[in-house]
């Protein structure tokens, strides 16, 4: 058995073709952020759709796209329509994703989780959105804090990278999101041993910024 968590794709299908292919998981789940910024969001959903997804915050904005609360986006606008064309159902698979998943010992969020490590007291923002604590000083990130009895699987933060926080030797919290989309990395997490598997992007597809 092999499960292998996937960092933020921002549409870099090329990418994460060859990264489940270096693998070949039993089980797949998404840090989520599928679609936005990168070359071929089609060709990520139809990757994507029959593996286990949380949702991100370039995901919740397409949600909102989709319901009318942001009529400015003219990126995901676009998104949104060569996803229609491609299949309509994923409005509403989308929609259903839920904000955690737990994956062997590890929760998968997107950006983070509360500090007691609950998801129920985990809320949308915090899941989706979120990467330092109202208390904390400025360049902390949250899982400097983390007080959770499971450990973490994350992305959302190309900034920092690759992350990874060690507890008694075990891995505590692992960041997954290696900017791909930036002409960096897609990473992905095998839970079962322990290790980082990347691919290198093709070419820079968007400017950080």
């Amino acid at each position: 058995m092999a499960t292998l968590v996937v960092g933020d794709v921002h549409g870099c299908a090329d990418e994460l073709r060859a990264l489940l292919a270096s693998v070949r998981p039993d089980r797949v789940v998404m840090v989520g952020d599928l679609f936005t910024k990168g070359p071929d969001p089609v060709g990520v959903y139809d990757q994507v759709r029959d593996h286990e997804v949380v949702i991100g915050n370039h995901d919740d904005r397409l949600l909102q796209v989709l319901d009318g609360e942001r009529r400015r986006d003219v990126h995901a606008q676009v998104v949104v329509a060569s996803l229609d064309a491609r299949d309509r159902g994923w409005r509403r698979w989308l929609g259903t994703r839920p904000l955690t998943v737990q994956a062997g010992p590890f929760t998968v969020v997107h950006a983070a989780l509360h500090p007691s490590g609950d998801p129920a007291q985990t809320d949308r923002h915090t899941a989706t959105y979120l990467r330092r604590y109202e208390h904390q000083a400025r360049g902390l990130r949250w899982w400097a804090d983390y007080r959770g009895e499971r450990p973490v699987i994350f992305g959302h933060d190309a900034i920092r990278g690759l992350v990874r926080v060690e507890r008694n030797g075990l891995p505590w919290v692992v960041g997954l999101d290696s900017g791909c989309v930036y002409g960096g990395f897609l990473s992905g997490y095998v839970v079962e041993e322990d290790r980082v598997v990347s691919v290198r992007a093709r070419r820079v597809y968007r400017n950080p910024g």
